[in-house]
């Protein structure tokens, strides 16, 4: 199960990721904007979307009985831009992650996401950038990590550049991660 509120395509390449492998499968994915294009992603790949709004998530036990109802090995945030309930996370302890676009625990937190990180790394002139996976707590960012992996901030580099280094390690490294928390291997 995945959450997301934007363009969707780190959500696409997880469901087709384990699509292909047939090991696991994407139930559905939730998303926070009416407009996102991940959506619109989710029904191409014949995986059911659902739009919600702030009420049904932080007022009302609709999202929270859905998801209990449905019994999700692991939810994964996957560019989702709210901070996730506190009863959610109480009832799946463990079994939701995020990825960010940065190192953390620098530049993590509110408003640092997509573009704004990846320009807060060129004005600081840091020489190396990542990706970080972790699980998610009742704050911005600040949940145990379980990966990282790291790519140079090149002289040239523009936020752009930044951005497609970025979705390069995302696409290889976090279906793998969630492969890996799904089925752990006896010698990890």
């Amino acid at each position: 199960m995945i959450f997301a509120s934007g363009n969707g395509s780190n959500a696409e390449n997880i469901i087709k990721y384990f699509q292909d492998k047939g090991t696991a499968e994407v139930t559905a994915v939730f998303s926070n904007n009416r407009q996102a294009k991940v959506l619109q992603r989710a029904h191409n790949r014949g995986v059911k979307a659902l739009h919600f709004d702030r009420e049904a998530l932080y007022e009302t036990n609709d999202i929270f009985n859905l998801l209990k109802d449905m019994k999700p090995d692991l939810i994964v945030l996957a560019g989702f831009l709210w901070i996730f309930p506190n009863k959610i996370l109480q009832e799946f302890p463990g079994k939701v992650i995020n990825i960010h676009p940065a190192l953390l625990p620098k530049y993590g937190g509110k408003g640092m996401y997509g573009m704004n990180v990846h320009e807060a790394i060129l004005e600081q002139k840091e020489v190396e950038t990542g990706i970080s996976i972790h699980y998610v707590n009742d704050k911005y960012d600040e949940g145990k990590l379980i990966f990282q992996k790291t790519t140079s901030v090149d002289p040239h580099d523009t936020a752009e550049s930044i951005a497609q280094k970025i979705h390069e390690l995302e696409y290889e490294h976090f279906p793998k991660v969630i492969e890996n928390l799904l089925f752990p291997s006896e010698d990890a």
